[in-house]
């Protein structure tokens, strides 16, 4: 076969997003014949990736802002990627690596496939106006690119697209729920902890940052800890992501604990053990693509609290398998919390009723099967029209 059938490139902003979320998916791409790249932000665990088997190649993603020069930079280094590499097929995922990536595959004439897992800062943030019109004015840009395929992870986020007149009946698109979960792999090993001396575990599993819903998190702990100070433990687990804007400081995470009340954690490789400990799963966030934290949680079996958000909905039916409340809202996000510690019969039917929606909307193999479908489809149109 000839250099270019060998070769499929992945634009991902970090690499450890890349660990974090895209393995099941790139792996459903793996052929003999194929090698397969993986550019992205370099932040110290690219040789991770590279003992997975994949070439890595360290792309300057600033995800703190945008500067005209820099962006430049970026768009030019994607561009002599594909220029080196000659891909086959291009896998995108967020924002910067999708724009610019898509105005280089139109260049390329290389199919190329995308995730927009979320719309990001510039979407949730009311008072990012100006930039989130020229954020717009590049999408319709870049998917006026039709050799393409656009996987949505909610169908809020695919709605805003349509009205944006980001895309039309022209564009190839199709809604999955995240990467899904290994259904296998989290799942409960405890039923229940009845009459159990042990505090309630309330979690937040989550990136530290501020549009996560952190700082609510924090607050309903605080109001609750008059009444259940010896009965709830309250825990943060997640990285402080010192690239992004509304990354939280180490000292304000320091300065909120409360010894076996209130605690961050830093991030956890090992979140089923966590999960098999905990009680209730919190995420507060302003809004998501589909968090895989709440999509773990519900195969895990856990009762789950998170707003009506776009992206976070999805993971909860009200009253069913866990409760909405509104964005920013601490008043309601402490009842709910409340709710959940003073009934552990509805933790538990809350807790069964998520593994049965894991099992009907979050299972990892359909969802990475959807994207082989297409994969498949690109690369064979490709090999045989060389």
């Amino acid at each position: 076969m000839s250099e270019r059938r060998n070769k499929i490139l992945i634009i991902i902003n970090t690499d450890w997003f890349f660990l974090l979320h895209r393995i099941q998916i790139v792996n459903s791409f793996k052929r003999e014949e194929i090698e397969i790249v993986v550019a992205a932000k370099d932040t110290g665990r690219s040789d991770e990736i590279k003992k997975l088997g994949f070439e890595f190649v360290n792309i300057d993603f600033n995800r703190k802002g945008v500067n005209l020069f820099a962006e430049i930079n970026v768009l030019i280094q994607i561009f002599k990627l594909y220029k080196k590499y000659k891909p086959t097929v291009v896998y995108q995922v967020t924002i910067k690596p999708i724009i610019y990536g898509l105005l280089v595959a139109k260049f390329f004439k290389v199919k190329a496939i995308n995730t927009i897992c979320g719309l990001g800062y510039v979407f949730s943030n009311e008072n990012k106006i100006f930039l989130r019109r020229v954020v717009v004015v590049l999408y319709r840009i870049a998917f006026n690119n039709l050799d393409s395929y656009i996987f949505f992870e909610n169908k809020d986020d695919l709605a805003s697209f349509i009205k944006l007149n980001i895309i039309n009946s022209k564009n190839n698109y199709s809604v999955v729920n995240g990467v899904g979960v290994d259904l296998k792999k989290f799942k409960s090993k405890k039923e229940v902890r009845l009459n159990s001396k042990e505090k309630i575990q309330v979690i937040l599993p989550s990136r530290m940052l501020w549009d996560k819903g952190v700082r609510e998190f924090v607050k309903a702990a605080i109001a609750l800890k008059s009444k259940y100070k010896d009965k709830v433990f309250f825990k943060l687990y997640g990285m402080i992501d010192k690239g992004n804007r509304e990354c939280i400081p180490k000292e304000y995470l320091s300065s909120i604990e409360m010894e076996g009340y209130l605690e961050w954690f830093d991030f956890e490789e090992d979140m089923i053990s966590v999960y098999e400990e905990t009680d209730i799963v919190v995420l507060p966030s302003y809004r998501e693509g589909l968090p895989t934290v709440l999509a773990e949680a519900c195969a895990m079996g856990l009762p789950i609290i998170t707003t009506d958000a776009v992206g976070c909905r999805e993971c909860v039916d009200e009253g069913i398998n866990g409760f909405k409340v509104p964005v920013k809202s601490v008043k309601e996000l402490k009842e709910k919390i409340e709710v959940l510690i003073l009934s552990e019969t509805k933790r538990l039917e809350f807790g069964r009723q998520s593994r049965i929606k894991a099992e009907k909307e979050f299972d990892q193999e359909i969802i990475t099967k959807e994207y082989k479908k297409v994969f498949d489809k690109m690369y064979n149109q490709n090999i045989r029209g060389l």
